[in-house]
């Protein structure tokens, strides 16, 4: 588990400078030995369960964005270490409330906790890391606390809104890009501010990082749409045709949706129908990944990336800034 945790960590940092990454890998490391340390309760069945996504590993993109924003400032004020293992837990959390209301039966190559367990105690746990996080955030001060309860009350807005889907005349892709933004940009935004706040980044510092984040992570979901259509095998650590076998509308998905060519009858027709069938999902699949939608969700994200490395590009000039820039090729790159 920690080989596949090193292996997303060595790509997020392959373009950095040499001193910075060795730098942010020893932080990492700290970060990760704190995550260990604070999930720990006296309950044994809590105690496993909350341990065990953080054993499950992952790429470590929300503390290593707060670890590098860091780095705009200083990288070593008190803080810093705290600031990275809040934004993981908040985000471990949000995963085991979403494998309940997915009824997810993997997740990061493991079991998942709904399905190990029941769902009762993945969201009791999910409810046990919030309140690890907030604990954690109480001590980086009022501004952070503030931060922090105010990312929650967004990922739920978020969360909601997909749940009830758009709005009678709203355009369902402008829909799903404030989903996108609200369930994934603000935590990575916030991810960004905090690591800036906590080493002391001058303010304007500090809210450009912050900018950075929000494109980021909508860059990174929007990735995640494609990597669910194109992706051939479960490396991604997400098995392929997941989200249309389970009904999520996700951005290619809504751009054919959105049309009324007839060639693309029947895309349309599976797309709106049960894909639980394998042989009907693998149909989908195939007719989607020769879809001009694909190349529209690719020029999305590609202009989202491109936003995200001109807001980079008003940071500080240095390691911190080239690092930071240099993400947007790593979730690129996850399309392949």
């Amino acid at each position: 588990m920690v080989d596949r945790a090193r292996s997303g960590e060595g790509a997020l940092l392959a373009a950095a400078d040499p001193a910075l990454a060795a730098a942010v890998r020893r932080e990492l490391d700290v970060v990760e030995s704190r995550l260990r340390e604070v999930v720990v309760s006296a309950h044994p069945m809590l105690a496993e369960a909350a341990s065990h996504l953080v054993q499950a590993g992952g790429k470590r993109f929300r503390p290593l964005l707060a670890l590098l924003a860091a780095h705009l400032g200083d990288s070593e004020a008190r803080g810093v270490v705290d600031a990275a293992v809040v934004v993981e837990l908040t985000h471990l959390a949000t995963l085991y409330h979403d494998d309940v209301m997915d009824e997810a039966d993997v997740r990061r190559g493991a079991q998942s906790a709904n399905s190990r367990w029941t769902n009762t105690v993945a969201i009791l746990t999910g409810d046990f890391l919030f309140a690890r996080a907030s604990d954690l955030t109480a001590g980086l001060g009022t501004e952070a606390t503030h931060l922090q309860a105010r990312t929650f009350a967004r990922l739920v807005e978020g969360q909601i809104a997909e749940t009830a889907g758009p709005a009678d005349g709203q355009d369902p892709v402008a829909h799903h890009l404030q989903v996108v933004a609200d369930k994934t940009g603000s935590l990575i935004s916030t991810s960004a501010r905090l690591g800036a706040l906590m080493a002391g980044a001058p303010a304007q510092v500090v809210e450009t990082a912050a900018r950075f984040g929000e494109v980021i992570g909508t860059a990174f979901q929007l990735s995640d749409d494609l990597i669910d259509v194109v992706s051939e095998s479960g490396e991604s650590g997400k098995t392929p045709g997941t989200d249309l076998r389970e009904g999520v509308r996700t951005l290619p998905v809504l751009l054919v949706l959105a049309g009324d060519d007839p060639d693309s009858a029947r895309l349309r027709e599976l797309l709106g129908a049960d894909l639980t069938e394998d042989a009907r999902l693998a149909e989908a699949l195939r007719l989607l990944r020769g879809h001009p939608a694909m190349d529209v969700a690719r020029a999305r994200l590609m202009a989202c990336a491109d936003e995200a490395r001109a807001v980079a590009s008003e940071l500080p000039a240095g390691p911190a800034r080239d690092a930071l820039s240099s993400l947007t090729d790593f979730v690129l790159a996850r399309t392949g």
